[in-house]
Order: structure tokens, then C-alpha cells, then sequence
């Protein structure tokens, strides 16, 4: 089954949305907000060790959808958590946000690229054949 250009570029940009977030801002903490909003969140005591606990669930997301190991679980996993957890951030979070209320707008975008990815421009085995 021959992967289709588009598929695979998505693909990456996915991937990598997930480790600039994880590595780069959470991690590296490149990006103090992120640990801001955890505290918001979770508490102040251990929010450093939750946000670098988040950033290194982020990059195995990447590894996940690197490996195309259970592609559609890996998505509908990635929609799931982008879902609740930008929800929730607007509910306790939402001044710390780098669009504010428009936040969720730009999760649900991704959201929707992460599904037409994965369920509508996956290449099958009917239409590689050609």
C-alpha cells in the first residue's frame, strides 16, 4: 500500500506540532505559559514535574504517529485529548492562552485536520492499486 504525498505530509506537520509543544515548550520550557496553565490546572507544587510529565506523553504521541502502529486509535487518541484538554484550559486557563477563547477555534481546526488525515485521506488498499 503505497502512502499518497498529502497523507504523509500531514503526517509530519502533526507529528510536529506535537513535539515543538512537548519538547520545545514543555520540556525545554521554552514557553513559561504552558507550565502556567498546568499550574492553573493541577496546582503550583509539582507543576514543573507535570508539565515535563505531559511534554514526554507528547513526544511518545510522536513516536504513535510515526510508527502508524493503530493509526485510527492514535487519531481519534489525539482528537480525544486535544478536545478535552483545550476545553479544560479555557474553562481555568483561558487568560493564559495565546488566542484566548479563539484557542479552542484553532484546536478544533487541528482536530478536523487530524480526522480528514487519517479517515478521509488515508490511502486503501482499493484506491493504491492503480
Amino acid at each position: 500500500m503505497k502512502s499518497l504525498p498529502i497523507y504523509s505530509i500531514l503526517q509530519g506537520l502533526i507529528a510536529l506540532v506535537w513535539l515543538i509543544n512537548g519538547l520545545l515548550c514543555k520540556i525545554l520550557n521554552l514557553v513559561p505559559r504552558h507550565q502556567q496553565i498546568v499550574e492553573r490546572i493541577l496546582g503550583e507544587p509539582h507543576a514543573r514535574l507535570l508539565t515535563i510529565l505531559i511534554g514526554i506523553a507528547e513526544i511518545m504521541m510522536v513516536v504513535w504517529i510515526l510508527s502508524r502502529w493503530n493509526a485510527r486509535l492514535c487519531a481519534i487518541t489525539q482528537i480525544v485529548v486535544i478536545g478535552v484538554m483545550n476545553i479544560i484550559e479555557l474553562i481555568f486557563a483561558k487568560d493564559l492562552l495565546l488566542w484566548g477563547r479563539l484557542n479552542i477555534v484553532f484546536a478544533f481546526a487541528f482536530m478536523v485536520l487530524i480526522y480528514l488525515k487519517e479517515f478521509r485521506l488515508k490511502p486503501t488498499k482499493n484506491n493504491s492499486s492503480s
